[in-house]
């Protein structure tokens, strides 16, 4: 009994350190998911998988590991929300995803799948910015909100604006309040491209109002 026991203490204390090194990145950039929370999560799922082995019946342990899988997903699902025209939390979703996912692995004893994958998420977090920051020069999405007067050729007007850039857009939604246009658009190209024409946007007499 004493052998199985300092054996679970070793998998909750390994959580407890995976969720650590995870969590504190996430703090760091300051994530609504933050250090606690993805200890919680990674301890809580290497509980859950702790239990479940010692059900011992084949049945129970699918059946939790599911619903840990389950549940996990709605707690994501409460880290991404719309930021004004733009989506965010999925890294902080995602983070937390795999964090149920490691918590699960220490819970079987797979310690060097944990440490590999740690790994690899941790090389993630940390050292893909700088790749991703070099993929937004080639090209990078955007989404506008542009606000202008309701007239003959003001849609025309701005579109020609977005080619005078040489940034591919599309329409995503449009809507009429009094005398202005509303619309939606989500714009691709260069970052440099993006930058002169928001420059061009704040000179525009013709712009009411935008948001990026």
């Amino acid at each position: 009994m004493g052998e199985i026991f300092s054996e679970e203490v070793i998998k909750l204390l390994v959580s407890l350190l995976v969720g650590s090194i995870i969590g504190a990145e996430r703090e760091y950039r300051s994530k609504a998911a933050g250090f606690r929370t993805v200890i919680l999560v990674t301890v809580g799922s290497c509980l859950f998988t702790i239990l479940s082995i010692q059900l011992g019946d084949y049945g129970n342990k699918a059946r939790i590991a599911a619903n840990i899988v389950t549940g996990i997903g709605f707690l994501g699902a409460g880290a991404i929300y719309r930021d004004k025209i733009s989506i965010r939390g999925l890294t902080t979703a995602t983070t937390i995803w795999i964090s149920a996912a490691l918590g699960m692995a220490i819970g079987n004893g797979e310690y060097k799948l944990t440490f590999v994958v740690t790994t690899i998420v941790m090389v993630i977090l940390l050292s893909f910015n700088g790749f991703q920051k070099v993929i937004d020069t080639v090209n990078q999405e955007r989404t506008y909100k542009i606000i202008y007067s309701l007239k003959p050729g003001s849609i025309d007007y701005i579109e020609k604006l977005f080619e005078k850039h040489d940034l591919a857009f599309s329409k995503v939604k449009q809507t009429r309040h009094a005398a202005e246009i509303i619309i939606l658009y989500a714009a691709e190209g260069k970052q440099d491209r993006h930058e002169t024409f928001i420059a061009e946007l704040y000179q525009d007499e013709h712009i009411i109002g935008f948001e990026v």
